[in-house]
């Protein structure tokens, strides 16, 4: 059996997805097909990458994950995106290579990379790429073809711009990254920038310039009652701010009821012992 993951910008409402499907089936029968998701916005490789680092550890060795997600190469320019293929922990990621390997990664290597230049020679690998080319690709893959008998090696690939957590001396500056589908958000700041300022260090999780705040983390949303907003640090380790069940016909999730919109800014302040804020109310 081979596992196939999907993840494209394609949406729902077209024939494209169901596509990609029947191509998987015609080339690889025993193939299970796995969506992660189909409604990343288009052209939006860091969230493709953000989608599918939150889960790819959940699948088996040799898993082959496909995204569809800007996937049109781009050729007769000084850089070029070339489809390419990644192996990294025992498994392969098919991509066109506009900055999804590289923001995926972020300070990790791949294992192995290696670029499909035979594109180029042919026009019909450039309509639909993603079932023309990346699918082919995953079968030559899945038949355990060596890769370079069809690909070329190269250590060389691209990254999307995403921004880092800022770390000061008693603060973290985060981003909202992600918003889910229940309205909880996700920010950029991970558990180990917290763990630099001690487990016990007391914090203010400040957002919408201070006019919200919360100076508790907790482990599960239930932790709170139910309407309350929490912290916690989900499976990715990420900052999450949310309100209990607050997802709902009337109200909405943590999202509306706070105003807080991707690319909103969050700020973790911590007061250690002698710190200067810590003298200023002695």
């Amino acid at each position: 059996m081979q596992i196939i993951t999907l993840t494209s910008d394609t949406g729902l409402q077209d024939f494209y997805v169901a596509a990609m499907k029947g191509a998987i089936l015609n080339l690889i029968p025993n193939a299970t097909i796995i969506d992660i998701s189909h409604s990343i916005k288009p052209f939006d490789v860091a969230e493709a990458a953000y989608q599918v680092q939150s889960c790819y550890k959940d699948f088996p060795a040799n898993t082959i994950h496909i995204v569809a997600v800007d996937s049109e190469p781009i050729l007769n320019v000084s850089s070029p995106s070339y489809p390419a293929i990644m192996k990294f922990q025992n498994q392969y990621f098919i991509s066109n290579d506009n900055g999804f390997f590289g923001t995926f990664l972020d300070e990790d290597h791949p294992d192995e990379m290696y670029r499909f230049e035979d594109v180029q020679n042919d026009e019909n690998l450039l309509k639909f790429p993603t079932k023309n080319c990346f699918i082919p690709l995953a079968a030559k893959i899945s038949q355990k073809l060596p890769i370079n008998s069809f690909a070329s090696p190269t250590d060389k690939y691209k990254r999307a711009f995403i921004l880092k957590p800022i770390i000061e001396q008693f603060a973290i500056q985060g981003t909202v990254i992600h918003i889910d589908s229940f309205g909880n958000i996700i920010t950029n700041i991970n558990k180990s920038d917290f763990d630099r300022f001690g487990d016990k260090t007391p914090f203010t999780i400040y957002y919408l310039d201070k006019l919200y705040y919360i100076d508790k983390i907790s482990r599960t949303y239930n932790d709170v009652p139910m309407g309350e907003r929490v912290a916690i640090f989900n499976s990715n380790n990420l900052l999450e701010i949310a309100v209990n069940r607050g997802a709902n016909r009337s109200t909405g999730g943590a999202d509306k009821l706070f105003g807080v919109r991707l690319g909103d800014i969050f700020r973790v302040e911590f007061t250690p012992a002698g710190s200067h804020r810590d003298f200023q109310f002695m």
